[in-house]
């Protein structure tokens, strides 16, 4: 495993490892997992090298940090735990934001007992939350890093004006948003003011949620109650246009004796070294898989071929439902 660094000081493997598979936000939101093969798989990792790992308070909710805080138990000092809270969970069947100082210290409290810890490494606000100045809930965040109860501060799918607010607060040692071959919009102003600011950039679903990966070959290998049947890309008139990307993804993996998902990861690891995807996982195969991409190294003739086959806004349909996309980039 090889090893970066987010912010000025966090070091964590180049790879970390997303566990929203292993307890979504519904137990089946990228098929059914088994309990015992997710706790396998973070044993896994471990033994890989990998010291990053991401839950949220979400997943599950509340499960994912419980498997997390489970599978870490004995061997907490030689890993990053990353979680995330923003959310009301006060109303049932219905889910809402709620970044409010008091959710933020609520949140930690619940997390930190979830997962069996006395600090919580990275902890990220999920949501921008349009109710409560950023100001305010990274006031709150700062906090906790005063009682030592976390020790670096992050911010998710946040907007640009968003980041730069915040980071006046309390410095902000990573920023995590959707980012891959097949997502590429965080180029065009996000990335820049993460650079500038010195922030590292965590990429979450960097695989395409799967679709990069190149088994997904028709919307009839997704379950029945898989999340993505309603994801627009997924969607009977995208589905096919988007497979191309991947076509031009398998040719390179061919070349290189590798697989499409770690030629996928490869590229976003050549992006920058402020760059730590979070692939996710639930089965020790794909982990493995997944892990060794960051012994790849892709010639400038592969990265043009992957440009000119997945530029920046060439995937078709948009990343999200109306509803999703009203919570990002804010």
């Amino acid at each position: 495993m090889k090893y970066r660094k987010l912010g000025n000081e966090l070091e964590v493997s180049a790879l970390g490892l997303g566990c929203m598979p292993m307890f979504g936000i519904g137990s089946g939101m990228y098929g059914q997992a088994d309990m015992a093969e997710s706790l396998a798989t973070l044993d896994r990792a471990i033994e890989l090298g990998v010291t990053f790992f991401d839950t949220a308070e979400i997943y599950g909710p509340f499960k994912n940090e419980e498997l997390l805080g489970q599978a870490i138990k004995g061997r907490r000092d030689r890993l990053v735990i990353a979680t995330k809270f923003g959310f009301d969970f006060s109303t049932p069947g219905k889910l809402g934001v709620d970044s409010s100082p008091k959710n933020v210290h609520r949140a930690c409290d619940a997390s930190l007992q979830r997962l069996g810890v006395d600090v919580i490494d990275l902890f990220y606000q999920h949501r921008v939350d349009p109710a409560v100045p950023i100001e305010d809930t990274v006031g709150a965040m700062a906090e906790l890093v005063q009682a030592g109860k976390v020790r670096y501060l992050g911010l998710s799918e946040a907007g640009a004006d968003t980041i730069k607010r915040a980071h006046k607060v309390h410095p902000i040692t990573a920023l995590q948003s959707e980012y891959s071959l097949w997502e590429r919009e965080v180029e065009e102003e996000i990335l820049p003011v993460c650079q500038d600011l010195n922030i590292g950039f965590v990429p979450y679903s960097p695989l395409g949620r799967g679709f990069l990966t190149g088994q997904i070959t028709s919307r009839d290998d997704l379950d029945e109650d898989d999340y993505r049947r309603n994801d627009p890309r997924y969607s009977e008139e995208n589905f096919g246009q988007n497979l191309k990307m991947v076509d031009t993804v398998k040719q390179v993996a061919q070349r290189h004796g590798r697989s499409p998902a770690q030629i996928a990861l490869a590229w976003l690891l050549a992006q920058g070294d402020f760059i730590v995807p979070i692939p996710g996982s639930k089965r020790r195969a794909t982990l493995e898989d997944s892990m060794a991409a960051v012994d790849i190294s892709l010639s400038d003739a592969d990265l043009d071929e992957l440009e000119k086959a997945a530029p920046v806004g060439g995937t078709s349909g948009p990343r999200y439902t109306k509803t999703a996309l009203s919570m990002v980039r804010l």
